[in-house]
């Protein structure tokens, strides 16, 4: 009598197999059917369970691979362009307003040599502590 051994594939036999698609479709409709398990596929027939997996993921009307699905209105859509819009606006700004500032540096190293004075030193002895606090003179 022959023992479950000798008919047992080796793994290279295994790796070479083949199944049709009709093959697939009809585990898969038993799986669904719950006439068998995942389990009972790979031990009947010497298959991974992440083949019978694919299997049932592209063949299954019941079982799929779950996905994302990104719902945005309109109006999401629309705040998003407007908000890429204001970027874009707040950028160019921020290049002017640093394009000035280098300019304004320049013209204030220009005077400087001109004019032999130092009015960055002049300029920041006269600044404020920022503190916002005044001194009250109540003599």
């Amino acid at each position: 009598m022959a023992t479950i051994k000798q008919f047992k594939l080796s793994e290279a036999e295994r790796r070479r197999r083949v199944f049709s698609t009709d093959f697939k479709i009809q585990k898969v409709r038993e799986y669904e059917q719950k006439q068998c398990s995942i389990p009972d596929i790979c031990k009947e027939y010497e298959v991974s369970a992440v083949a019978v997996r694919r299997w049932i993921y592209k063949y299954s009307s019941k079982f799929k691979k779950s996905t994302r699905l990104i719902v945005e209105s309109e109006s999401d859509t629309k705040k998003l362009a407007e908000l890429r819009r204001q970027v874009s606006e707040l950028q160019q700004k921020l290049g002017e307003k640093q394009m000035l500032l280098e300019f304004k540096d320049k013209m204030i190293e220009l005077a400087e040599e001109k004019y032999g004075v130092d009015i960055k030193k002049k300029f920041a002895l006269e600044q404020s502590n920022g503190s916002g606090k005044t001194e009250e003179h109540s003599k």
